[in-house]
């Protein structure tokens, strides 16, 4: 068990010099500050991470992660990270992606208890209650994948209301905010949302304003 752990240290120590090899002064600079353009928020999956699957390098993405990448108005961490994001590091964009096989989809679907995970995904049962009526006819597979695309695009919604983004809406026009779902078995992002920094355009996703049961 303790091989693992040094097989990491030893992998950290391998990625300083190879970048070090690439620029003496990386770390340097690196240290002095960081001006993310982007904030990410992502499902914690093991297989999405986000600098690897965009190109990116450190200091480029400002990140936070949650099971099943969730925007709920009473999470006081995600709030936080997203205030930081939005009104100090002035990020240019925040992106909401989930991914195709989401264990906390594929959870909220079923009736199993998980225990306090289940009061988590309470919000994506809703979701998956409201849209019945386009979910139902769809086999598993393909119910599951557009639960995980309806979600997203609730939390990007969800997102929107905040008074963090209505602020800073007001102020600047920005940020710009993106739904985003990344496809496992082919690697590629696939968005779910247009480019969205203003109430109006907020509203072309909002369940309640295109007023359709389950559309």
């Amino acid at each position: 068990m303790t091989e693992h752990i040094l097989q990491l240290l030893q992998n950290n120590e391998e990625w300083v010099a190879e970048r070090l090899s690439e620029d003496p002064a990386f770390f340097t600079e690196m240290a002095k500050s960081q001006h993310p353009r982007y904030l990410w928020i992502g499902c914690a999956d093991s297989r999405v991470p986000p600098d690897e699957i965009t190109k990116t390098h450190p200091g480029q993405i400002f990140v936070h992660r949650n099971i099943a990448n969730l925007v709920i108005q009473t999470d006081m961490n995600m709030l936080s990270v997203l205030q930081y994001a939005v009104e100090v590091l002035k990020v240019e964009h925040v992106i909401v992606c989930g991914h195709y096989g989401c264990g906390g989809v594929r959870a909220a679907m079923g009736n199993h208890q998980y225990g306090l995970i289940d009061n988590w995904l309470r919000q994506i049962k809703d979701t998956q209650n409201y849209y019945w009526p386009q979910l139902a006819p769809l086999d598993e597979k393909a119910r599951e994948n557009r639960l995980v695309e309806l979600s997203v695009i609730e939390q990007v919604y969800n997102l929107g209301k905040t008074s963090i983004v209505q602020n800073a809406w007001a102020e600047r026009g920005a940020p710009y905010l993106h739904g985003w779902v990344y496809d496992l078995e082919t690697g590629l992002i696939k968005p779910q949302t247009s480019m969205i920094n203003n109430e109006e355009i907020l509203k072309e996703v909002c369940k309640f304003e295109q007023g359709i049961i389950g559309r």
